[in-house]
């Protein structure tokens, strides 16, 4: 006779019993609860730890490869590693934004370390052991996910 008292609402337990279940599922998702932040700020930061990635990438490459070869040049190694490395920080990007719960989170990544890398080699590769470059590929990065969040959402418009 309860459920006719309330106008066939579902007693409050029960509905505390569904917000659970609905938290623990979005939990399982792997998606966080957060204050809503800017997008513009989220792919600024994530291409920000995508160009550290890179960085500490190559240099822990270079290291290896000093220590197996005794010189910091990998040679028939290097476009393997460098690939390797690009692929790496893709897929690093990829999960932060999924996780995050931002749009195209594997589009942006993509074109984001690939607008970087393609800026650094036509532009960088004389200057890759200036203790500046620390800097500039992180923020380059940064640059370059906010890009490629612009194309993605160009694209999306150009399918409507």
């Amino acid at each position: 006779m309860g459920q006719e008292d309330d106008g066939g609402r579902m007693p409050e337990d029960l509905e505390a019993v569904l917000e659970a279940a609905e938290e623990a599922e979005q939990a399982e998702k792997g998606r966080y609860d957060a204050p809503p932040l800017p997008p513009a700020l989220i792919l600024g930061v994530v291409g920000l730890l995508c160009g550290f990635a890179t960085i500490a990438l190559v240099w822990l490459s270079e290291r290896s490869c000093e220590r197996f070869r005794d010189t910091t040049n990998c040679g028939a190694l290097g476009l393997p590693l460098l690939v390797l490395i690009v692929v790496v920080t893709m897929v690093l990007g990829g999960l932060a934004l999924s996780r995050l719960a931002m749009p195209h989170p594997k589009l942006i990544p993509f074109l984001g370390v690939a607008f970087m890398v393609a800026l650094v080699i036509a532009f960088l590769t004389g200057h890759l052991d200036s203790p500046w470059i620390l800097a500039v590929v992180p923020a380059l990065t940064a640059i370059t996910f906010l890009l490629a969040d612009l194309v993605a959402r160009l694209l999306e418009r150009a399918d409507a």
